[in-house]
């Protein structure tokens, strides 16, 4: 077996871990710092909307020798506006201006073809009304409600309504996140910028689930044993599907930031970063938010219940009497009969 194998066989049966529910408030802090900050960059910065939601001309001109810096520059100057220019495989450009009605767009297309030394009719134009933009928006929105509606009802009938409030608040935690980051780097915002972000839902939704079904089958009958809390189980859960998640997330990643850094940095396809750059911040938020936020705040809830408080009495009371008798904690947890908690029957990384 490899060494993250076995070290995943480790974490499933408990016998390594990481406190990540007991140290729960320094990631709520973390999260709650880069959520304002998020909020705060929308505030101030704003987001780059593209020409689908705010209108305006796209130009596709014939192969010129110019640069790309060189077009932009003829191209602000011709409009008045800022002009996103990307070069084509056929070694043409797409110009990209936003606030352009029809007269204004038909002056700029005539200097254009000056400026590029082509003729005008080589160039095509054309232009884009702020309301197809706005539908498109409209119906992500939608899209977005309905599907939250849809997971807080699954999780709340497959789960508990707790497990449906944290996967709630991950996932909004998650688009908070990934739409600050577009407003820090100024990346324009456009209908594949929509699809990634709704994509991102489901990949996010999947890891949370992965642990809560753990968590699920970890505390059955919880009550019923005196060696470990509620909070224990969860760690637990969270540990022994914590090398999955990993593996997961980074396959996921991989193929993304090569879109994101190869294609749309090095290569210059500025398009691709529209969708990549909302995968790639989205696929981490997610994969963070399913082991640091979701998991613990279910605890946080769960733990306010009469029945696992009296639990958590019960558990450390035997400890103590443990402890007062000089018995090790090994001891101590396993000094009954009682059935171990979290099931030993799945393969580490396995799903049912």
């Amino acid at each position: 077996m490899s060494k993250l194998g076995d070290l995943g066989a480790k974490l499933y049966r408990g016998e390594v871990g990481y406190d990540f529910v007991g140290k729960r408030f320094l990631w709520y802090g973390v999260s709650i710092l880069i959520t304002i900050t998020a909020i705060v960059a929308l505030a101030v910065q704003g987001l780059n909307m593209g020409i689908e939601f705010k209108g305006g001309a796209v130009f596709t001109t014939p192969k010129t020798a110019l640069s790309v810096a060189k077009v932009t520059e003829a191209a602000e100057e011709a409009s008045g506006h800022d002009a996103i220019v990307q070069e084509l495989g056929t070694g043409g450009m797409r110009i990209q201006i936003s606030g352009l009605d029809t007269d204004a767009a038909t002056d700029v297309k005539k200097e254009l073809a000056t400026d590029l030394k082509v003729t005008e009719a080589d160039i095509n134009a054309d232009l884009v009304g702020p309301s197809w933009g706005e539908q498109i928006a409209n119906k992500a929105w939608t899209g977005l409600g309905v599907f939250m509606i849809l997971v807080v009802i699954y999780l709340a009938i497959a789960f508990e309504w707790r497990m449906a409030v944290a996967a709630l608040i991950a996932l909004i935690h998650d688009l908070t996140i990934t739409v600050g980051v577009y407003a820090l780097v100024g990346f324009e915002v456009t209908p594949g910028t929509v699809i990634g972000l709704l994509t991102i839902l489901g990949y996010s939704l999947y890891d949370t689930v992965v642990v809560f079904d753990g968590l699920k089958e970890g505390s059955k009958d919880i009550t019923k044993q005196t060696r470990f809390t509620f909070s224990e189980v969860a760690n637990r859960s969270i540990n022994g599907t914590l090398v999955r998640s990993i593996n997961t997330t980074v396959v996921a990643l991989l193929p993304v930031a090569a879109l994101l850094f190869i294609g749309g940095g090095f290569l210059g396809a500025g398009m691709l970063n529209d969708i990549s750059l909302s995968l790639f911040v989205g696929l981490a938020a997610g994969a963070y938010s399913s082991i640091f936020i979701a998991t613990p705040l279910v605890v946080d809830l769960k733990e306010r219940e009469p029945a696992m408080k009296a639990l958590k009495k019960r558990v450390l009371a035997k400890r103590a009497a443990g402890a007062a008798k000089g018995e090790s904690a090994d001891a101590v947890h396993g000094s009954d009969d009682e059935p171990q908690v979290v099931s030993q029957g799945r393969q580490p990384g396995r799903r049912r």
